[in-house]
């Protein structure tokens, strides 16, 4: 194949050839085609930096075993997946064994929370501690783990136990045990057991968890308190200067093996290639961006790079890469990663820099180049950065979509009078950031077929009601959610909504559900334990639902208006204060999107001093050429997504 250098045209074959990232191609769209170096051949050895940064983590010696409960003070603390059933009755069992023991339960010495991450003072935990203390606590128990956000939580009891020179056990699934061993490693507490149940605690009656406990439960963990310690696998430690030399196939096969890679084909980070990523930043390539959880790798300006290279992302993206890398540490964003139910990570970019190098704002959004370059190193940071590992600490039941890449249509928002989000979050109008999140689902858009403002804003309301963080709105009351906007519809709306403050005032008034089927689905559904229908009634839980998240009596929400029905009780979905609203996809569709999913954290992308100068090397126009012009103010708020409503009555005319 014939190609050409910039200026000039590829041959009419290559125009049905793709060029493989980061071959030796220069083309007329600037910065499209201008990675340095080939991968196209796999023959030959190349020498590449290793992805995962070096680990910060000090481990602790165990806590000596017990020879015996006789006369000790047991904790037993914890109150997931059917808790209320397994603890009572190993309570009950210690006793009977041991008489001259004494045991506490959740509700009497409480519980630590998850383990907080470097630099993070968490009171829960000190508390606990402190009541460990006070009662002199001889060992503890802590269950149940049985999902992916639970299991550290309750392993962090044992953490701060152990931390105190008490030993303790931990009590999960079989499919969270892993997890657990894992949580405690990243805590440096490599060593602490796992008292196994044999199955999932929510699909086991009571009469069968109180078997399993008695004959399975209760006697691995006495084995755990008074055996000998097994000794468990330590987290690798990584290392940021390391290197591995191979063939291409021999590289992408060794990443694979270890970790390193998502098991797609990966760029070989060879020291050329991260040294064109190392040019686009003013910090110096050892310059520590801070411990990541949950694996307590330090985050340097390197290993940064060379994911970067890895996804297959230009050099000109490590501005934004280390935005990404920041945003990683926030614990807003990074709560709920875990979970087995399937947050996907993604961001979206605010600002001329976005535009500048070509990610796209409209049609087909997330599945431009440039996005799904952005994305693929979202999820190798994943991996690398945070040590997030499927099966291991990442425990989707059905795993994870691959993480994308947003952009908001600033130009459209303008015109509406509306606030693009870095405005909204106290940045000017020309600064650029980073917006990390994390969704629960993707595709399911809604096509308002009115051009009635308020019509459209109720048709969102019920979309909203409709998509929860968890099937059937079972779980968390009030979520976050990320709403997408295309400019068709934003323009409809603006005409009765001057701004998207008082268009989410509108949504959060509208997306009510009825008190019935919020009950119904919390209680069959609840994403912990299950309830004894037995002694706690349906009655009983619309009672505490209604008292719980403020319940009233309303009108009918308006989709269901039209009925002969006129008042009913209703609770609240949303939650002023925890919704981003964006123009962004199809210009010339009529198209609405909600994402619920977790909380967000938003970070400057700071361009190094000659970005003017490295970009026009590559081909791209000047910075100030993508800038935008606009009267609008920048809200005066605290930078941080949960607290933006502080500005609520200064901004009601933005």
């Amino acid at each position: 194949m014939n190609v050409v250098r910039k200026g000039l045209c590829f041959t009419l074959l290559s125009v049905f050839l793709p060029v493989a990232q980061g071959s030796d191609v220069l083309c007329d769209t600037p910065g499209q085609c201008q990675v340095p170096g080939s991968v196209a051949d796999t023959s030959g050895t190349l020498r590449v930096h290793l992805p995962v940064g070096k680990s910060t983590l000090k481990q602790r010696k165990p806590s000596p075993r017990l020879s015996t409960l006789d006369g000790k003070r047991i904790a037993i603390v914890g109150g997931s997946f059917m808790a209320n059933v397994t603890h009572p009755e190993l309570k009950k069992l210690i006793l009977q064994k041991y008489p001259t023991a004494k045991v506490w339960l959740l509700s009497e010495i409480g519980s630590a929370g998850p383990w907080p991450a470097p630099g993070v003072r968490r009171p829960q935990k000190e508390a606990f501690a402190a009541r460990l203390r006070e009662l002199k606590i001889d060992a503890v128990i802590s269950g149940n783990g049985g999902c992916g956000l639970c299991t550290p939580k309750e392993m962090g009891s044992c953490i701060a136990s152990e931390y105190e020179n008490i030993p303790s056990v931990m009590i999960a699934a079989p499919g969270f045990a892993e997890q657990a061993h894992f949580a405690a490693a990243t805590a440096g507490v490599p060593h602490i057991p796992v008292a196994v149940y044999p199955g999932a605690f929510t699909s086991h009656s009571r009469e069968t968890l109180l078997k399993n406990t008695r004959e399975i439960l209760f006697p691995r963990i006495l084995a755990a308190l008074t055996g000998t310690l097994k000794k468990e696998k330590e987290i690798s430690k990584g290392g940021a200067e390391g290197f591995f030399t191979g063939s291409y196939r021999e590289i992408n096969d060794f990443f694979a093996s270890q970790m390193m890679s998502d098991g797609l084909p990966i760029v070989p980070p060879t020291p050329e290639r991260v040294a064109e990523f190392l040019k686009f930043t003013d910090l110096a390539p050892e310059t520590s961006l801070g411990v990541i959880s949950p694996s307590r790798r330090e985050a340097t300006v390197r290993t940064v790079a060379v994911n970067g290279v890895m996804a297959g992302c230009p050099p000109e993206f490590m501005p934004l890469l280390i935005a990404f890398a920041r945003a990683m540490q926030n614990g807003d964003f990074r709560r709920t990663l875990a979970s087995t139910h399937g947050w996907t990570p993604y961001c979206w970019l605010n600002g001329p820099v976005a535009r500048q190098l070509g990610f796209e704002a409209g049609q087909g959004g997330i599945s431009a180049q440039r996005n799904a370059q952005l994305g693929r190193f979202i999820n190798l940071a994943m991996l690398n950065l945070g040590g997030y590992y499927i099966r291991k600490n990442r425990m989707g039941t059905f795993g994870y979509l691959m993480p994308w890449t947003l952009v908001e249509e600033e130009k459209t928002a303008i015109e509406c009078g509306w606030l693009p989000w870095n405005m909204q979050m106290g940045y000017a109008l020309n600064e650029n950031t980073l917006t990390a999140c994390s969704a629960l689902n993707w595709g399911n858009n809604l096509a308002p077929a009115s051009v009635s403002p308020r019509k459209i804003m109720e048709l969102m309301a019920q979309d909203i009601v409709e998509k929860q963080q968890f099937a059937l709105g079972s779980g968390t009351p009030f979520v976050y959610r990320t709403i997408l906007i295309t400019p068709q519809v934003a323009r409809v709306l603006k005409e009765e909504y001057k701004s998207k403050l008082l268009l989410e005032d509108a949504l959060t008034a509208a997306a009510r559900t009825p008190l019935l089927s919020r009950t119904y689905a919390n209680y069959y559904a609840n994403p912990g334990s299950r309830f004894n229908t037995e002694n706690y009634s349906l009655d009983r839980h619309a009672y505490r639902i209604s008292r719980q998240e403020q319940g009233r009596i309303t009108a009918v929400p308006p989709w269901l208006a039209w009925t002969e029905i006129k008042k009913l009780e209703t609770v609240p979905v949303m939650k002023p204060g925890k919704t981003a609203i964006l123009i962004s996809g199809d210009p010339d569709r009529n198209k609405v999107m909600c994402l619920p999913g977790g909380g967000s954290a938003v970070v400057k992308i700071v361009l190094p001093r000659n970005w003017d100068k490295l970009m026009a090397e590559r081909g791209y126009a000047p910075l100030k050429s993508f800038c935008l012009e606009s009267t609008l103010q920048p809200a005066r708020t605290i930078r941080k997504y949960s607290d933006y409503r502080t500005e609520r009555g200064r901004r009601r005319k933005d």
